[in-house]
């Protein structure tokens, strides 16, 4: 122990944080906890040079003290009042959290602690913008009895650049963000628009924030081009939500130092498994592959053998390629376009499992009995050597067609797929018996003209191929959660919680209506939603129920403390087999190995890696969402007048959604178009009703839609109902299915989610 400097008053000694700020600082200022427990002790407000001789700080110390406070004051930790003294936030009653806009102008604070959230008035969001990291103060009610605040003081301003399209009018020059969260309009100074012309998509840079008496002012540092130039709708969409999507200079020249392919010295301490014949199953247009795979049939049940990619022995902890992945946090896949976690190098070559090539691998090995259940496994290092890059379709019709030439031209797999093939049959069993949920949804795939436009969407056809790999990255992240757990290591699980008291309950009065129950009491089971879900299986309603109750759960985040994944019924899970495309995946093999070492891996605070990861998911989630919605509009402008049947996707207080049949795309009919009535709007059974005529439109219910209006500014696609096919009917009273009811074609489009393997 260090000893501590007899110089410092006995106020300094006393921090209880003393020893952990003097392993971190050569001359350590009181801690931030100290401060804040004799800010409380004090009582009452107190100037800062007061608190500082309060608090022993010499002459020499003061500079670097006041930035202590500064930082303190900018995260929220305590404030100054009108005559600059220091307070305790708490005793202020002030809330610290999060602007979120709403294109109508008002917002919402969600508080970081939090708790409910804080309604912003028009007036109060003219000096903020969404995203800014506030101190609000609640004021009261307001008339829908949500409380109310006023910003006190804006700790962190979000946005320092902004994506939107340049406008003139009567001479004056300014910027509607892209990002309709964001109601103010940039005033740009003629002098600062550059080569810019309005009507082109610029990004602007904010020379001075809103304040509740000003417009933001900015000045334009990049012309992105025309709204309707092909690929715009991606450029807008990395800068609208901020994904990094270049790679530095410095990364670049590490990038270069790395060599063509696996070299001698990398086969130390590695075992050589290139004999065996793993390959690559994976999309047609898939150009990273993280996974090969190889099953052997054994005297009572199968080997399988799944190696990924070990991109922890090219990217180091702490080196600038790992910094930038982990500010990446995945990959991002937009309609023919991807912006990777990892240069190309590396994600396409180096790192890829490409075939009749060697790579290095990090390899979980098992043996799984006949009855799916897996007996034991093992990880270590290898070399390998794909023998074959196969797709989804290939696999299948091999499966299929023993005899046919897809399989006679790969005729020394074909035993090996099929063996893979009855794994799979086995671990699908397992599946059921286990009880994971499986809801029928459908995936959707643009085609593209040559212009780069949606030439129509159809739906992705997914075989046992699909499902069989699946099934094994299940497998294999199954045991790295074991593995890591057994070990007692610390990791990012993928955990997935069971439905909220709050969602339970309303779920359960929807059931009701219908004379179903969910078992399970207060904490069901994902048997009790499976065994449901078996029991409405072509039910004409069917569509609407798995709605509601796949609404009911909770999304599935990055957390180092293991709650289970709710969905897949698995006590402990994460993520192992996508580490080119995901950073929680290059944490956990890089804590793998640190546990074969008889070492620790220490990436720094997993709950915040957690936190980021998670983030990062939702940002490239939002993103695409973005540019899928786009290309949709731009594909149904030319379709205005022509009438769709569809499915009810969505109710809101304002409208209903609909998901039209046949074309996967989805739009809002406006609550004045849906009779000359007032409708009540229902949140717990998911539905409007009207007062006068008492029509009921409600979730999964069939509706025959005009398109109305297209706009590509808003990404919007408004409908009128041509005829609503739907009994009048009194709130609560149960109905026959319609004739539309009865049509499944197309309505399992209505609110599904996509199901690819890289979001297990």
């Amino acid at each position: 122990m260090k000893r501590k400097p007899a110089k410092l008053p006995a106020v300094r000694l006393a921090d209880p944080y003393y020893q952990r700020e003097q392993e971190k600082y050569g001359h350590p200022l009181p801690s931030r906890e100290y401060i804040l427990q004799k800010l409380k002790e004090h009582g009452v407000p107190i100037g800062f040079e007061e608190f500082a001789r309060m608090m022993g700080i010499a002459p020499h110390e003061m500079e670097i003290f006041a930035r202590r406070i500064d930082a303190m004051e900018r995260q929220g930790q305590l404030m100054r009042n009108r005559k600059g003294a220091l307070c305790m936030v708490d005793k202020l009653h002030l809330i610290k959290g999060r602007v979120q806009g709403h294109p109508d102008g008002f917002g919402f604070v969600v508080p970081e602690a939090g708790g409910e959230d804080v309604f912003l008035s028009p007036r109060e969001m003219q000096g903020v913008m969404h995203g800014d990291l506030v101190m609000v103060r609640v004021t009261g009610i307001d008339r829908r009895g949500r409380p109310e605040g006023s910003v006190v003081e804006v700790l962190e301003r979000a946005n320092k650049r902004i994506v939107g399209r340049l406008m003139a009018e009567r001479g004056i020059l300014f910027v509607v963000p892209e990002d309709k969260r964001i109601t103010q309009d940039i005033l740009v100074e003629p002098a600062a628009k550059g080569k810019a012309k309005p009507g082109q998509v610029v990004v602007i840079e904010l020379t001075e924030q809103p304040s509740r008496h000003s417009q933001p002012i900015g000045r334009i540092v990049e012309v992105l081009g025309d709204y309707g130039d092909p690929g715009m709708e991606i450029e807008i969409a990395v800068r609208k939500h901020n994904l990094p999507y270049e790679f530095s200079r410095e990364i670049e020249r590490l990038c270069k130092k790395f060599p063509k392919g696996v070299r001698k010295e990398d086969f130390a301490g590695r075992e050589d498994i290139r004999e065996l014949p793993l390959v690559t199953i994976d999309g047609e247009t898939a150009r990273d592959f993280d996974d090969a795979v190889y099953c052997q049939k054994r005297w009572r049940g199968w080997r399988l053998v799944v190696a990924i990619a070990d991109v922890s022995h090219y990217v180091l902890h702490g080196d600038p390629l790992d910094r930038e992945a982990l500010n990446r946090g995945n990959s991002v896949y937009f309609p023919r376009r991807v912006i990777p976690m990892l240069p190309e190098v590396l994600s396409n070559g180096l790192c890829s499992i490409n075939p009749q090539v060697d790579r290095l691998c990090m390899v979980c090995d098992m043996e799984i009995s006949s009855s799916g259940e897996i007996k034991k496994y093992r990880f270590y290092p290898g070399v390998m050597h794909s023998h074959a890059r196969l797709t989804y379709n290939q696999v299948w019709e091999m499966l299929q067609q023993p005899q046919g030439e897809m399989a006679r031209s790969h005729a020394a797999l074909l035993p090996h797929l099929q063996n893979l093939h009855k794994l799979y049959q086995a671990l699908a069993k397992a599946r059921v018996k286990r009880g994971a949920i499986d809801f029928e949804t459908i995936e959707t795939q643009m085609i593209f003209n040559d212009q780069g436009k949606i030439e129509r969407i159809v739906p992705v056809e997914r075989n046992d191929a699909h499902r069989l790999i699946e099934e094994c990255m299940l497998a294999a992240n199954v045991c790295a959660s074991d593995f890591l757990q057994r070990h007692k290591h610390p990791a990012l699980y993928r955990i997935h919680q069971g439905p909220t008291p709050e969602k339970l309950e309303a779920l359960r009065e929807f059931l009701k209506n219908f004379g179903l129950t969910l078992g399970g009491g207060d904490h069901p089971h994902a048997k009790d939603y499976a065994k449901l879900l078996e029991k409405i299986k072509g039910r004409p309603d069917a569509q609407l129920l798995q709605t509601v109750m796949l609404r009911s759960l909770q999304q599935a985040v990055y957390s180092p403390d293991n709650v289970g994944h709710f969905g897949l019924a698995y006590e402990s899970y994460t993520h192992f087999t996508s580490p080119i495309r995901r950073y929680p995946d290059l944490l956990i093999h890089r804590a793998i190995k640190a546990v074969l070492a008889g070492k620790e891996y220490k990436p720094g605070d997993w709950h915040e890696l957690g936190l980021h990861c998670s983030m990062t998911e939702r940002r490239a989630d939002e993103a695409t969402r973005d540019v899928e919605q786009w290309l949709k509009c731009y594909y149904m402008q030319d379709r205005i007048g022509e009438e769709f049947e569809g499915t009810i996707s969505g109710v809101t207080s304002f409208g209903i959604f609909v998901a039209l049949d046949g074309v996967y795309v989805e739009g809002m009919v406006h609550v004045s178009e849906l009779g000359n009535d007032y409708f009540t709007f229902d949140a717990a059974q998911h539905r409007l009703i009207g007062e006068r005529t008492h029509k009921v439109y409600r979730l999964a219910d069939r509706l025959r839609v005009r398109v109305a209006r297209v706009s590509l500014e808003t990404s919007r696609i408004d409908f009128v109902p041509v005829e609503t096919g739907i009994e009048p009917r009194v709130a609560g009273s149960a109905r026959r299915p319609t004739r539309g009811e009865r049509t499944t074609e197309g309505s399992r489009a209505a609110g599904a989610k996509r199901r690819t393997r890289q979001r297990a």
